[in-house]
């Protein structure tokens, strides 16, 4: 007792307009075009579309009078009592009134497709939530046809089969031998006949189904007669039911009859309260779940008329109204027939004879008729049902070449491979054998696949999307919310076992299909979810109530060209801490002198690397006259409300030749294809990655690059370090990461000089001012936040952090070390500390210092002028001039120096660690010097390996809790 779909509810032809409307699925071959051979032999194909009454009505009530209101109904009021089965009753419509609320919701949002309910939630939820529900709504139509060849089978044994206990037959007719494989053979012969008609087409079910409405619609009109017109009887209860099991026939007497009384109050007095006793088909103690799992399947069939889309004059007005009368109108006729059986029939007949309304009938064989045209309309309906969404889920190709031959058609277009497929399956089915047995399974089956169309449109009301705007409003989020709970709350009380493993099997084939089914081009809810939530989310982030105690880091990484920057890429993502970090690019161009904006096509590249490297980012491209100009734009503009970068990242400006490391994604981010020859290697690489070839190393370091070759060149290069610290931007610039291969250098080899450990090196002290050796200034502590983040991180965790103190002689060694270990412990932050004596390397400062006036140490460094070396002729003038004019924020420092402090640095890496992280200064405020501010960084950082020069401007440290 399932889903009746009837044959045309699944067809998978559509007219033209809705054809021109949607897109083809993934893997599908691209639509037809109107007015082409084998669209126009399409449309001659199409049957005339349907009104609501033909296209609706007749196949919704269809699918819900089934073997219930005939074989049932006794059943439900039998074992629960008149009270109970009004109560179950309406719990069920309430449920699945839920459900239709949303089926007419989405269904007037827009044209519908072959597949029904797998159609509508995985246009709505996604191919996930589709291909595993629709696979759900499949075999819940496979069982629902065996359900109802096992009802018919039920029905022709009850009348024509000879009774099992060997008994004397009570009616000439019964001559059909009985048992367990007998009734297997009838229901294989039925599923052959419904084989048969399905292989011929659905055309035939499609004209008999008004014949089968009309001989539906009059027998029930005999039964409610026959209340009336029928005189009191006694019944003769079935052999099964009168069997008594007991020792020597000891036990309680079993009634052989039973009496139909007319309507009595007595009668009806009887009936009102529950008695559940045990089901004489299955032998199970019966309760309130087993009974309304029974009766539940004969309130499905509620999506017949939305299935029917295709073939409807015009699906947004007949669908909901059509649907909700059919509803309405069952729901009255099951009370009405609950009712007049509680008072006419008393409970012994009930309980023991769910064919009875044949044997009250005003002529027997009415009854049967009933029973037989929609039981077998039902069986052919669901069979051809779940054909059609077998071949939907195969022609969308989410299982892949697993359902490719389902996808096989005739010439008329039957998909025939999909019902022979389907029709197996049946067979493998009926081997259960007993109605009820698979009741609770079919069920449990369809209520999920109605919490799944709840789900979808309250996934879309949710969203909030402009283009979901129901024709059908009489709908809200808390209906579909209650369809949600009402069904997840009946598919336990019906079973707790199967429904759990019902939503188990779900969930499978959720992460099967997610994992292995292409990409498709229906949407995704779930990024409309998202975006309602990270916006509202957004607008709660207040910049004004930040505090340092959750200040984290948000990146903005500047690349020139991805195919060199691999490595600092996946370095950065291991710093950003659960922070922003971005992908900037920055082209150089004019809008004004392009046809169009030449980004655009750009983006999927860059979200591709961003997916080939798993990390965590954003893409931001910006066009530009000027690098400079994007960066500050980049800087500007980038994240949204209190998602905004805090930290620049630069690659450093140097010779270092880049290395392509996107030549093949198959590759490693360690293999460094040759760089000589790009244009064979672009040829051979997949579509994912088109970036420009690598420059020259002539090229180096710009951010971007226009037709006529302008490259950045170093005074702009420190004008945008300049610009990032007036913005009040931290400032981070990464050399020799070129070659810096994450999972190397995290995996050392045994016998390396450190037995395999990983070191993390942090010079907190301005170097480039021996003057000064404070430790606790801005800059430093964030320095040792960054060094402490990447620390944090679980591939850093093993790594150890070591601390280079520089110390000069006649200062207390001891009490400097203490007091960096007593910050440290107070910041939370382990490290070991190593005192760095650097005498000579101060000395050399200031001999160099005596020869430009030998200024004493106490002076401030603000009055001391840098060096430059060589000096370019524009900065030829009065050195007071400039002393006064431009303060300077560095020393005046030799290459002597600078070389010295390089050994130093280089001589304290005993074992060489895997990344460095050193002071970076403010550039000087003259712009002239900044040739030489980069060169002084350039002899500081040669040969270090990779190094991280960092300059903080916000305090990022607190010892508050």
């Amino acid at each position: 007792m399932t889903e009746r779909t009837p044959l045309l509810h699944y067809r998978l032809s559509a007219s033209v307009n809705e054809s021109e409307l949607r897109s083809p699925p993934a893997g599908q071959v691209p639509e037809r075009r109107p007015g082409s051979p084998r669209q126009r032999s399409s449309q001659q194909r199409q049957p005339k579309k349907l009104s609501t009454f033909f296209g609706v009505v007749i196949p919704t009530l269809l699918s819900m009078f089934s073997v219930v209101v005939f074989l049932r109904i006794g059943f439900v009021v039998g074992q629960s009592g008149l009270y109970q089965a009004i109560a179950m009753f309406l719990v069920a419509y309430f449920i699945i009134c839920m459900t239709v609320l949303s089926v007419c919701a989405i269904s007037t949002n827009g044209a519908l497709d072959a597949g029904g309910a797998y159609y509508m939630i995985s246009r709505a939820l996604g191919p996930e939530f589709g291909g595993s529900i629709g696979l759900m709504f499949f075999l819940a139509n496979v069982c629902g046809s065996a359900l109802y060849v096992l009802g018919l089978v039920e029905a022709i044994v009850g009348t024509f089969g000879v009774p099992e206990d060997g008994t004397v037959a009570t009616s000439p007719y019964q001559v059909l031998p009985s048992g367990y494989w007998w009734s297997l053979l009838y229901a294989t012969a039925i599923a052959l006949l419904c084989l048969l008609v399905c292989m011929v087409g659905a055309h035939i079910y499609a004209k008999a189904t008004f014949i089968i409405f009309l001989v539906v619609m009059f027998v029930l009109g005999t039964i409610f007669i026959s209340f009336f017109a029928v005189w009191p009887r006694t019944v003769t209860l079935p052999s099964s039911a009168t069997h008594n099991p007991s020792v020597n026939g000891t036990g309680p007497v079993v009634p052989t009859t039973a009496n139909f009384t007319g309507f009595k109050l007595d009668t009806l007095l009887g009936n009102l309260w529950a008695d559940y006793t045990v089901d004489y088909t299955t032998g199970t103690m019966m309760t309130f779940a087993t009974v309304f799992a029974v009766m539940f399947n004969g309130c499905t069939g509620i999506m017949a008329g939305s299935n029917m889309s295709g073939d409807l004059k015009n699906p947004s007005y007949s669908i909901p109204r059509g649907t909700i009368t059919a509803v309405i109108f069952t729901f009255i006729i099951y009370n009405l027939l609950s009712v007049l059986v509680a008072c006419s029939c008393d409970r012994v007949l009930l309980q023991k004879d769910y064919s009875f309304l044949r044997d009250i009938n005003i002529w027997h064989p009415f009854v049967t008729i009933g029973v037989y045209s929609s039981t077998l309309s039902a069986a052919m309906s669901n069979l051809i049902g779940a054909s059609r969404i077998l071949y939907a889920l195969a022609r969308d190709d989410l299982f892949g070449k697993a359902l490719s031959p389902a996808k096989k058609t005739s010439q008329s277009g039957n998909p025939w491979v999909s019902v022979i497929i389907s029709w197996f399956l049946v067979q493998l089915v009926l081997f259960s054998g007993k109605l009820n047995t698979i009741a609770s399974i079919v069920t449990i089956f369809f209520l999920l696949v109605y919490a799944a169309v709840d789900l979808a449109c309250l996934a879309l009301e949710w969203a909030s999307a402009p283009n979901f705007r129901p024709t059908f409003r009489y709908f809200t989020w808390h209906t579909c919310a209650l369809g949600i709970v009402g069904c997840a709350v009946m598919m336990f009380l019906i079973n707790a076992i199967y429904a759990s493993a019902s939503i188990a099997f779900m969930l499978l084939l959720l992460l099967l299909i997610h994992y292995l089914s292409p990409t498709s081009s229906w949407g995704y809810i779930s990024q409309a979810l998202i975006f309602h939530q990270v916006r509202k989310y957004l607008l709660m982030l207040d910049v004004r109530k930040d505090h340092v105690k959750f200040w984290r880091p948000q990146v903005l990484l500047m690349v020139s060209n991805p195919r060199s920057s691999v490595g600092l890429i996946t370095f950065i993502n291991d710093i950003k801490k659960s922070g922003l970090y971005v992908l900037g690019h920055v082209q150089l161009g004019d809008l004004n002198t392009l046809p169009s904006d030449p980004l655009q096509s750009q983006y999927d590249s860059w979200l591709s690397l961003v997916d080939h490297l798993n990390i965590k980012a954003f893409v931001n491209l910006t066009l530009a006259d000027s690098v400079r100009h994007g960066v500050q734009h980049l800087l500007f503009i980038s994240g949204l409300g209190g998602m905004r970068p805090n930290t620049l990242v630069l690659g450093f400006y140097d010779d270092c030749l880049p290395k392509d490391k996107l030549v093949d994604p198959s590759l490693s981010t360690s293999q460094s294809p040759d760089p000589t020859g790009p244009s064979q290697e672009l040829e051979q690489q997949p579509p994912l990655f088109h970036f420009a070839s690598l420059r020259s190393a002539s090229d180096r370091h710009d951010f971007g690059e226009s037709g006529d070759g302008k490259v950045l060149g170093p005074q702009e290069y420190v004008a945008i370090i300049a610009d990032a610290m007036k913005m009040l931007k931290n400032v981070v610039l990464a050399r020799y990461f070129n070659n810096f291969d994450r999972i190397q250098v995290l995996s050392p080899p045994s016998s390396s000089p450190g037995k395999g450990a990983v070191y993390v090196d942090v010079w907190p002290v301005n170097l480039l001012r021996p003057d000064s050796c404070s430790y606790v200034d801005t800059c430093s502590l964030f320095l040792l936040q960054l060094a402490c983040i990447l620390n944090m991180v679980r591939a850093w965790r093993k790594a150890t952090l070591r601390l280079f103190l520089c110390v000069e002689e006649g200062r207390s060694v001891r009490g400097s070390e203490e007091k960096l270990g007593q910050l440290l412990k107070e910041l939370r932050i382990k490290a070991q500390v190593y005192p760095v004596p650097w005498d000579q390397q101060v000395a050399l400062h200031w001999q160099r210092q005596g020869k430009w006036g030998k200024k004493p140490p106490s002076q401030s460094p603000d009055t001391i002028k840098e060096e430059t070396n060589p000096r370019p002729e524009e900065e030829e003038e009065d050195e007071d001039d400039y002393v006064n004019s431009f303060p300077s924020n560095t020393m005046r420092l030799s290459d002597d120096y600078l070389s010295a402090v390089n050994k130093l640095i280089l001589d304290q890496a005993r074992p060489p660690p895997a990344v460095r992280f050193l002071y970076l200064p403010r550039p000087p405020a003259d712009t002239r010097r900044y040739a030489a501010y980069l060169h002084q960084l350039e002899l500081l950082t040669q040969d270090l390996g990779p190094t991280l020069l960092i300059h903080g401007v916000t305090p990022v440290i607190t010892t508050d809790l």
